[in-house]
């Protein structure tokens, strides 16, 4: 039986997608935030906190919800009335998760309220059946790296611990960008040779993850399918691609279907400085104010816990404000 008088609390990892040569195979959890508090209700309720949240539904139409209904619908139970409050670090259409995030935050909230009667697995199921491409998705619930496919009937992945040493700096330009509109510049069909560019630089890519080669990440982390198509979208990526490992950069990318621009980094360089300061000005000359921040990768995925009596007399953001940025 369902105690109605739960609520839970859902911490879900942004992340970034593709790496490069993985097209809608490769992704990486980050250390940069969204979270959901999930409560019954007599009457739904959906409160929004921080500026990230603008322009999103506060009614049923709202993602969570929905996305809720259909955990509750899969279970065979009834809950048509909820108490939600989300508050996100992570900037919307950026290239970052954020739809992956609310997805998946969703679901691992609305199954924990019910007792968890879904598997991790059946999450990713649902996930990628809404997102239509499990790296994203693969990346929250999971957690470090997920190298992942989806056959359109069942997607099926493996998780592998991100090195020690990697660290992540990314450049978000001040303009959003849909993936609707970032897949529209993309080509119906690919040459055999970009085909086999793609399918080596991937292969090895995920190999130098696997064994630690962090030496041959800036060689494997290039792609001819969608990259060289989205550059003219996020002006000074072309440069950004062609010249960070000359300045301290392991491997960079467009971070999803972007305009955040991601750079993989050895936490230890002497160059950290460097590359920020270059990837900022060269976005900065093509008139492009961009913010950058530098991330860990997150190992954890999706973590839920329980609302405590004392927290629910707080605001999530009261809850979580000593662990968002600011």
């Amino acid at each position: 039986m369902i105690d109605k008088s739960r609520k839970v609390r859902v911490k879900i990892p942004a992340s970034t997608a593709n790496l490069g040569p993985g097209f809608d195979t490769l992704g990486m959890a980050l250390g940069l935030y969204a979270w959901i508090e999930m409560g019954f209700a007599n009457e739904t309720k959906i409160t929004l906190f921080g500026d990230q949240m603008q322009g999103i539904p506060t009614d049923k139409s709202n993602l969570v919800y929905e996305v809720a209904q259909m955990v509750f619908q899969r279970a065979g139970v009834s809950c048509p009335e909820l108490d939600i409050a989300m508050y996100s670090d992570a900037p919307l259409t950026r290239g970052l998760g954020s739809s992956a995030s609310a997805i998946v935050g969703a679901l691992a909230a609305a199954n924990a309220l019910i007792g968890s009667p879904l598997t991790n697995d059946d999450l990713f199921q649902m996930a990628t059946e809404l997102e239509k491409h499990p790296d994203n998705v693969g990346a929250s619930i999971f957690g470090g790296l997920v190298v992942a496919f989806w056959d359109g009937e069942r997607a099926e992945h493996i998780r592998v611990e991100p090195d020690e040493r990697l660290e992540v700096l990314v450049a978000i330009p001040h303009f959003q960008l849909s993936t609707e509109k970032a897949r529209h510049v993309l080509p119906r069909e690919q040459s055999l040779a970009n085909a086999v560019y793609n399918v080596g630089h991937s292969s090895v890519l995920v190999a130098a993850f696997c064994t630690s080669r962090l030496d041959m990440i800036s060689h494997a982390m290039k792609d001819a399918l969608h990259q060289p198509y989205r550059a003219p979208l996020v002006p000074g990526l072309g440069r950004i691609l062609a010249e960070a490992t000359d300045h301290g950069a392991l491997g960079v990318a467009l971070s999803g279907a972007g305009p955040t621009i991601l750079a993989l980094v050895d936490r230890s360089s002497s160059q950290k400085d460097e590359l920020e300061a270059f990837m900022k000005e060269t976005l900065k000359q093509e008139g492009i104010e961009a913010t950058t921040m530098w991330l860990m990768p997150d190992r954890a995925g999706v973590q839920v816990s329980e609302v405590s009596p004392a927290e629910r007399e707080a605001s999530l953001f009261d809850n979580i404000k000593g662990e968002i940025r600011i």
